[in-house]
């Protein structure tokens, strides 16, 4: 599986330049998954109720369209607003225009988002070949009951806005993730400096299930690609087979 990482600043509360930003970072990447950073069309904004979509509204239907019309899956976090609620939402499109999505679950209180925004439920898992992915969305980084393996999946996804006066929580708790885990771990985060005057320093990162770094971006503008593999994922758990230790037993 084809992951490209798109690390780059945001327009603050703009989407139309936010897509047209994004366009320009993804020109020439075909297949595989595009991952774009948590609330990609606004940055980290508590305006849910001005900045809301539906589901099918301008940003949504740009993603189907870019997935098609470029052959890849894209993913990445928007507000939207579905059933009289505001949702920090991962949608997970596909070139078909098949759509899965991913409600945050925990919501930074730090910055109010507990009370703009209504919580996830539900874990979700989805597939691009052989690798099965769980998204999750940033703050969900903390909570490793929230993220924790049954066997049954493959990569762990973070899509994150997250601040650069924290990035060390970021890189430990993301290697942390892989290691206990026996997985993948990818984390997308943004650079730049946001309209609440927050900077972030990217630090978007690939690691193994062992805790190795398999590829960081830094603090550069940047669009960076990686293969994983299975094989080499269930070489690994057969070699160092902790899952079965857990509090739950299963096979991987």
């Amino acid at each position: 599986m084809t992951l490209h990482l798109i690390q780059t600043s945001l327009h603050w509360e703009n989407p139309e330049a936010n897509r047209r930003h994004l366009e320009s970072r993804m020109a020439g990447l075909t297949e595989g998954v595009v991952i774009l950073p948590e609330m990609f069309s606004t940055g980290f904004s508590m305006a849910s109720e001005k900045l809301a979509e539906p589901m099918d509204g301008p940003t949504a239907n740009w993603m189907k369209e870019t997935a098609k019309t470029q052959a890849l899956t894209l993913c990445g976090s928007l507000i939207i607003k579905d059933r009289g609620q505001y949702y920090n939402r991962f949608l997970w499109v596909t070139p078909t225009g098949d759509t899965a999505c991913y409600d945050k679950r925990h919501l930074f209180r730090m910055a109010g988002e507990h009370e703009h925004y209504a919580g996830g439920t539900d874990n979700i898992i989805v597939r691009h070949g052989e690798l099965r992915i769980r998204p999750q969305i940033c703050y969900d980084l903390r909570f490793p009951g929230w993220s924790r393996s049954r066997n049954d999946y493959d990569v762990l996804l973070y899509v994150a806005n997250w601040p650069e006066a924290r990035r060390e929580h970021w890189l430990a708790l993301l290697r942390a993730r892989a290691i206990e885990n026996l997985c993948y771990v990818v984390g997308v985060n943004r650079i730049g400096i946001d309209g609440n005057d927050v900077p972030y320093s990217g630090d978007s990162l690939v690691f193994g299930p062992e805790g190795e770094t398999l590829l960081n971006l830094g603090s550069e503008d940047t669009a960076q690609s990686i293969n994983l593999e299975l094989h080499s994922l269930i070489s690994y758990r057969r070699r160092f087979p902790a899952h079965l230790d857990a509090d739950h037993l299963g096979k991987l």
